[in-house]
């Protein structure tokens, strides 16, 4: 296992995609100090699946799993300090290049192609097959099995919102922002208010008010599903956020939002049996 212990990403690995860099002084970037945190590599359906990974340096036993889904812009900076903040928290996090065998999304520089040619070009059959690899790697690498949990971000949400319902061993799932329906296609073939009936774990959706992407309406629409479901989930509506709040490093950041759904992300692992053992 790689790991960069200085806590200093290369500039090559620890940027940000070109569609979305830095446009806000409220970046922040949490130093990897007692945490192994760095690059490696998941075998994943006869490749090599890149991924990044954060954990605490001294702990005893294993550790809680929490797979961290990407942004439509890939695993970059604000992703791996995701993982290095849920680190410090006292997990085994891992981000995945979920992409990486359409392409590279730091080659576009507009979010409209790099919807358009990548990210709509990748299955979600595929994506929830390598989360499953990834998981199982976590659990060969100081990772607990019995408490996996996953959090997933803009197209990461909804994501998690489908491994929810897709891998059994899921005990928590956190969704912030994650498009709950829209068109199906080949490659994408349900939504989350299609799966809300097949959940196997609870699930916390965190939504921005203010969202133009993601209307009260769609919201209202699936917290319909999941109590028709008798679904074990909960949806949090944040009424002056928009969509990603949560990404610090752009002008979207609502600090009050972000930080109360953060802690409240925490809970829900805790109270589903996601959490450190010392607690």
């Amino acid at each position: 296992m790689k790991s960069e212990e200085n806590g200093a990403p290369s500039s090559a690995a620890g940027g940000f995609a070109r569609a979305v860099l830095p446009t806000a002084d409220s970046t922040l970037i949490t130093a990897s100090d007692n945490l192994y945190a760095g690059e490696t590599t998941v075998p994943s359906q006869g490749e090599n699946l890149p991924a990044y990974y954060a954990r605490p340096k001294t702990y005893e036993g294993t550790l809680p799993i929490v797979l961290v889904v990407q942004e439509i812009f890939g695993v970059h900076e604000h992703i791996r300090d995701i993982c290095r903040r849920l680190a410090h928290e006292g997990y085994l996090a891992v981000a995945p290049e979920l992409y990486f065998r359409e392409g590279d999304p730091n080659d576009y520089a507009d979010i409209p192609t790099l919807f358009k040619e990548l990210v709509s070009k990748v299955p979600d059959s595929q994506v929830l097959s390598d989360l499953d690899h990834v998981a199982n790697w976590a659990a060969r690498h100081g990772g607990d099995m019995q408490r996996l949990a996953i959090t997933g971000f803009c197209w990461g949400g909804r994501i998690s919102w489908l491994f929810a319902a897709h891998n059994p061993q899921v005990r928590a799932a956190v969704a912030w922002y994650g498009r709950l329906e829209g068109e199906k296609t080949l490659k994408q073939q349900k939504h989350p208010i299609d799966v809300a009936v097949d959940l196997n774990a609870p699930v916390l959706g965190l939504y921005g008010g203010q969202d133009e992407g993601i209307p009260l309406e769609s919201v209202e629409k699936m917290r319909q599903a999941l109590h028709a479901a008798n679904a074990k989930a909960e949806i949090v509506v944040y009424p002056e956020a928009g969509h990603a709040f949560n990404a610090d490093y752009r002008p979207s950041y609502h600090a009050e939002s972000a930080k109360d759904a953060w802690t409240r992300m925490l809970a829900w692992f805790r109270q589903y049996g996601v959490a450190p053992k010392a607690e």
